[in-house]
């Protein structure tokens, strides 16, 4: 069995992977953005690891303070999507060790509860994510009346960390983590495969929070300019030879406020299901 400091290890790796690389519009060592810094993603990284990975805490616990721990280091919001994605990962391999990690993951989602989701109501309400609005149905501003997989359900339509609940996080399985290991394959370098991922997605997904921000307004001029960069990137022997594009390409992103943020919180979640498969 796995146990909580190596967990804990294992996903402030992944942080540190997300930030070593350098992810076009997002916030990486080679560019801050956004009013946030590296120092802030590091923080949060070490400060959320220890409630991510008690194992007495429910998953809704795990995500509230994990948020909370991040909130009064940092004082804004840096990685909700990040814990809402790891918090059932990291539940699924310490609790169902018998199963495949994904087997671990629907288990852990199916059995949520309405304590669930009405913990992770009140984290999102404290990390106060860009465009949040309110809803109809299950606004995390009132008590939660539905199982955590259910109010993800109501979200799913609108963004896309909410439709891996539904999906039994399908776009890591069966995209990410698969393009992961492409990259590592071929490179020998975790950071530079996280690019590959990141730029694989946007050129195949809209990032849901963009589109919360700006509509579709954007969203086919980042297809189109992360499938070139997908290009670029499996066509090199040597990625190092493609940081003048993703300098262009991060100046221009963040000239217009474009931050693919649910993106790079996909990619922490895809190197940390990597690391826990090698375990399983």
């Amino acid at each position: 069995m796995i146990s909580p400091e190596q967990l804990s290890e294992l996903y402030r790796q992944a942080c540190e992977v997300d930030v070593q690389a350098f992810k076009p519009g997002n916030v990486s060592v080679y560019a801050d953005g956004h009013d946030m810094t590296v120092a802030d993603f590091r923080l949060s990284a070490k400060v959320s690891a220890e409630p991510l990975c008690n194992p007495d805490y429910s998953l809704g616990e795990k995500i509230y303070y994990a948020v909370k721990a991040t909130r009064e280091a940092v004082g804004c919001n840096t990685n909700l999507g990040i814990i809402l994605l790891c918090a059932p990962l990291i539940e699924a391999i310490s609790q169902h060790s018998g199963l495949t990690l994904r087997q671990a993951v629907s288990k852990v989602l199916g059995e949520s509860t309405i304590e669930d989701a009405d913990w992770v109501f009140k984290a999102i309400t404290l990390a106060s994510p860009g465009g949040l609005g309110s809803s109809d149905q299950q606004d995390v501003n009132e008590k939660a009346s539905v199982t955590l997989l259910d109010a993800m359900k109501i979200a799913s339509e609108k963004d896309r960390i909410a439709l891996q609940y539904t999906t039994d996080y399908q776009d890591i399985f069966n995209f990410a983590v698969l393009r992961y290991t492409i990259g590592f394959n071929r490179w020998g370098d975790r950071n530079w495969a996280a690019v590959a991922v990141y730029a694989d997605m946007l050129s195949h997904f809209p990032d849901s929070h963009i589109e919360r921000k700006y509509g579709n307004q954007y969203s086919e001029m980042v297809t189109i300019k992360m499938a070139q960069l997908s290009e670029e990137l499996y066509k090199t022997d040597n990625p190092e030879h493609i940081k003048p594009l993703l300098f262009c390409l991060d100046q221009e992103l963040k000239f217009y406020g474009i931050n693919p943020g649910t993106t790079a919180d996909m990619i922490v979640a895809t190197v940390l299901t990597a690391f826990l498969e090698e375990l399983n």
